[in-house]
């Protein structure tokens, strides 16, 4: 599609000195439904359009740069083909997570069938926009006091300033930085933790939320309405929220305390990681996405790796046999040796460091380092036996308006067990960053009592050898799997079939099929089983 710079319209009208504008297209090449970049003044630009109207925006995703042009457009947002994020096409408003930031809007007009794009000379260079946010307003004596320094937190601190709230927010973390971008740690283990923060520190001063770092909540009194920390002070709140998330599970076996034994949580652990396992031998315990991203990761850096898991392939459960077959042998060819169908009987250690592990086949791996991704634990230790309800697993339980059983007591992210409309309100516990953002929106959002309902569609994505598995949906309880493409070949796309409706999809190299999965799902529309096994699947680009 030509573009090309103009002085003025065709109607002789001079132009704006403050605006860059652009013909981009005529209106009859770009059909309802339809939506291509254009650049307009060196910038990238989504024009689109859709339900008889043009609208342009930013064209790259706020959350990695993903060109939105190769994204889902359904109704009125366009979704990220990427990692799931939906931006308003009228507004470039963020309607779903990951992400923080909205979208440029510019202005679009139409003259004898041609497309102009105008934009701003003062937002020329820019490609995402913070929302508008309030401050500590100084007569508001109130406090929220937020409990974990994830997502969940930064989301929740976020919704209630651009909401106007003018009380006191407080976020107490454990770690020894602000929130950050912990979905980078495992894909990257050397990763800069100055590249990771989410929001600069800058940007809580300039907006009164105030982060105490390296602090931890040992106990919470609900009737006081307070909480003690690790260092003895006691500090009261008017609404909290618990955002604590989960630690690694550890490994329970002789030999789990040796030196060399590691789990991954922080930017810390990922960075002793990396550094221990250049050059060396290293055993990873667990072959889920924890795991399975730290092999690929270390498969060009180790000087072997091998991977220990319980089922006969990685991923089994979640994506089933043939798709975790093709991900173990895709790291395979990287020389990364699996062990499946076992576990762990004895680490051995010489001088206190870690030397092998013994498997309970009798299998026994050289090892340096030993990295265990078993799953996770709910940070909830300092709520039992208390007035919070807890599930089975020691998950906080929440409705779908985040509430917890204690009146102005909130819960979100990876330690929340709550309803998933997507499943007719099963009560499920997810810990996918995605999640943790949007609710944290909703628990600020009741907190300020705007009676908004969790409704959000899970998405998920894991990265091996630089290709990028995207997931959608929740499909724990799935009979059957519908696959489209050719495994072997590492391009496909899944349906995870429960009482003949698509409950989940994933893929690979089939974008942007699990973002259109996604928007259907997010606009009530039933997907049957017979709609996955038709050979025409347009269905996935309307609603209809």
């Amino acid at each position: 599609m030509s573009v090309r710079q103009t002085g003025t319209s065709s109607l002789g009208k001079p132009p704006d000195q403050d605006e860059v504008t652009a013909e981009v297209c005529q209106a009859s090449d770009l059909q309802d439904g339809q939506m291509v970049e254009v650049e307009v003044g060196g910038q990238k630009v989504l024009l689109v359009h859709s339900e008889g109207e043009f609208s342009a925006l930013g064209n790259l995703c706020t959350h990695y740069g993903a060109p939105l042009s190769k994204g889902a457009l359904l109704g009125s947002r366009v979704r990220c083909p990427w990692h799931g994020a939906c931006f308003n096409i009228k507004t470039g408003d963020l309607e779903e997570y990951p992400g923080l930031d909205s979208l440029p809007c510019h202005k679009v007009t139409i003259e004898n069938n041609k497309v102009f794009v105008s934009i701003s000379k003062k937002s020329l260079n820019l490609v995402k926009r913070v929302n508008p946010m309030g401050c500590r307003v100084a007569e508001v004596n109130h406090t929220v006091l937020l409990i974990g320094g994830g997502p969940a937190s930064l989301l929740c601190a976020e919704t209630l300033r651009q909401e106007n709230y003018g009380g006191r927010i407080v976020m107490v973390t454990r770690d020894d930085l602000p929130p950050y971008d912990r979905t980078k740690l495992s894909k990257v283990l050397n990763v800069d933790w100055s590249s990771i923060l989410l929001r600069q520190r800058e940007f809580f001063q300039q907006h009164n939320i105030e982060v105490w770092t390296e602090k931890q909540v040992e106990s919470l009194d609900t009737e006081q309405g307070a909480v003690t920390l690790s260092d003895g002070s006691v500090h009261r709140y008017d609404q909290l929220l618990i955002a604590t998330g989960c630690r690694p599970r550890a490994i329970e076996c002789p030999g789990a305390d040796l030196l060399g034994v590691r789990g991954l949580q922080t930017a810390d652990d990922a960075r002793k990681i990396d550094q221990s396992c250049e050059g060396r031998k290293a055993v990873i315990i667990g072959s889920s996405f924890i795991g399975m991203e730290v092999a690929s990761y270390l498969a060009d850096k180790a000087a072997s790796v091998s991977v220990v898991g319980s089922s006969e392939v990685p991923y089994q459960r979640t994506l089933g046999t043939e798709i975790g077959r093709v991900t173990m042998q895709m790291l395979g060819e990287k020389k990364v040796e699996f062990h499946m169908s076992d576990s762990v009987a004895e680490i051995r250690g010489e001088n206190g460091q870690v030397r092998e592990v013994v498997l309970k086949s009798g299998n026994v791996l050289p090892a340096d380092v030993v990295v265990v991704g078993i799953g996770v634990v709910p940070n909830t230790d300092f709520l039992l036996g208390g007035a919070v309800e807890l599930d089975s697993r020691q998950a906080v339980i929440a409705d779908k308006f985040m509430r917890t059983s204690v009146p102005n007591v909130f819960c979100a992210g990876d330690v929340t067990s709550f309803p998933l409309s997507l499943r007719r309100n099963q009560r499920v516990n997810i810990g996918h960053w995605q999640v943790a953002l949007a609710q944290g929106r909703i628990a600020a959002l009741n907190m300020l009592n705007r009676q908004v309902e969790l409704d959000s569609i899970p998405f998920f994505w894991t990265v091996l050898l630089g290709k990028s598995l995207r997931y959608t949906g929740y499909g724990e309880g799935y009979t059957d799997i519908v696959l489209k493409g050719k495994v072997e070949e590492k391009k496909f796309l899944a349906f995870y079939i429960k009482d003949e409706e698509v409950v989940a999809a994933a893929s690979l190299n089939h974008d942007p099929a699990v973002s259109q999965v996604a928007e259907r799902m997010a606009a009530g529309k039933v997907i049957t089983k017979a709609q996955a096994e038709s050979d025409d699947l347009t269905w996935l680009t309307t609603l209809n």
